[in-house]
């Protein structure tokens, strides 16, 4: 009856991980587990008494810490959920109800951290927020923020005072109770960019926190909400923020600088990790790490787009080039000239990385982060198979022959191929 019960969250789970193929299996009595090798996550899990082996198997990517110990949180919901619900005869129902649930139980198990303390208040504010993503105000998406510390009120204001920005008290505290959003200047003043509510784990609103305005963000800083992490990482051991964002998905910001996120009613992760570890060490971490949250940004803006990290030179490339976007247009050429040989920090500094990536044609890098040509329209041909797909993917297939291949659909998802296969998918 588990196993049956799992196949109705088995998709949920597959997306969450990025594609990877998930199973649940009995274990017998006399069953030695194997030590799973990389690409491969197993747990155990015990349901009324009996264990479980719990397997996913993503082949080329590792799986991350982050993604581990959700899993763990997930079993354990899992576990909990189906003990607790033992009536004959409500199979479909608790399958719905699993279906509806599990994943908003395991985000708020996920951010208590402390196992001993319930998650109530978490699942609360979560729920509250699943219902705001949904809701228009003159035409506009609703937006908000909260940060939520874990550390004392007097260090809490010492940390935004050093970082400029303005907390604004609230006496007496307001409890986040499902009322507390009826207000529509919960959401139309407390917009989540750059004006938050601030509060306590046990949800209880003790002010008002605006950020500092400075001219030194840029607009993918600004979209990756660089300095919410900074806050949150100073905000005491399990500090989150969370926020109702543009496009109405609920993003939750954690630390180490890793984003849990609900896209199209669909939770998922953001996890640098996992693009650090595809990218190999051949790129700077600095660069790594600019290029993945530009990649976000593009995501975020629902701007598609395809980058190949290729590892030869631009010599080699000619073979492959069938044109480019604008063709010989001269001043094309010399706008692309101007910036080709740039590395990713020098281009995202000048906002110039961001534009790049949201025109037409794929933006290659060499190994190093040096930009080798952008508009670059590739000739499927030199694919070693056949490539079929849109236009975009078939461009990312045939290009992931000749290098590693970043994705960004313009509904969103962020995908990552390598030698013609699709080995991990976000949102």
């Amino acid at each position: 009856m588990p196993i049956n019960v799992f196949d109705a969250i088995r998709p949920a789970i597959s997306s969450l991980l990025g594609g990877a193929a998930v199973d649940l299996a009995a274990v017998a009595d006399d069953q030695k587990l194997v030590q799973p090798s990389e690409g491969t996550l197993m747990q155990t899990v015990t349901i009324e008494d009996r264990p479980y082996s719990f397997l996913a198997v993503r082949p080329g990517l590792p799986f991350t810490k982050t993604e581990t110990r959700f899993c763990h949180e997930l079993l354990a919901a899992f576990s909990a959920l189906y003990s607790g619900f033992k009536l004959e005869g409500f199979a479909a129902h608790f399958r719905t109800a699993l279906l509806a649930s599990i994943m908003d139980i395991t985000v708020a198990r996920f951010l208590r951290g402390d196992s001993s303390k319930g998650f109530w208040p978490i699942q609360q504010l979560i729920q509250l927020l699943k219902n705001l993503s949904y809701q228009r105000y003159e035409g506009k998406p609703a937006t908000t923020g909260f940060l939520v510390h874990r550390t004392t009120e007097p260090a809490l204001c010492k940390t935004f005072k050093s970082r400029k920005h303005v907390f604004i008290p609230l006496q007496p505290h307001q409890s986040i109770s499902p009322t507390f959003l009826d207000n529509p200047l919960t959401y139309r003043f407390i917009d989540g960019n750059n004006l938050f509510f601030v509060a306590s784990i046990q949800m209880q609103v003790i002010g008002l926190l605006r950020t500092a305005a400075t001219a030194l963000q840029t607009d993918i800083e600004r979209l990756s909400q660089r300095e919410m992490f900074s806050l949150v990482r100073r905000s005491g051991n399990g500090a989150f923020a969370v926020t109702v964002n543009e496009v109405s998905e609920i993003e939750v910001l954690i630390s180490p600088a890793k984003l849990l996120v609900r896209r199209k009613g669909v939770w998922a992760i953001f996890d640098p990790d996992i693009f650090r570890a595809f990218l190999g060490d051949g790129m700077d971490q600095e660069a790594v790490d600019d290029l993945l949250w530009t990649v976000y940004a593009v995501s975020k803006l629902r701007h598609g787009t395809v980058i190949l990290i290729h590892a030869g030179t631009a010599r080699q490339l000619i073979p492959l080039k069938k044109g480019s976007v604008g063709g010989d247009d001269p001043i094309g050429w010399l706008l692309i000239n101007r910036v080709r040989g740039q590395g990713i920090a020098e281009l995202k500094q000048s906002g110039t990385l961001l534009r790049i990536l949201s025109s037409d044609g794929l933006t290659v890098l060499d190994i190093r982060g040096k930009l080798l040509e952008t508009g670059f329209i590739i000739d499927t041909s030199h694919a070693r198979e056949m490539v079929i797909g849109g236009g975009r993917t078939t461009a990312a297939i045939a290009a992931s022959f000749f290098g590693k291949v970043i994705k960004v659909s313009q509904d969103g998802p962020i995908e990552l191929y390598q030698d013609g296969r699709l080995i991990y998918r976000f949102g």
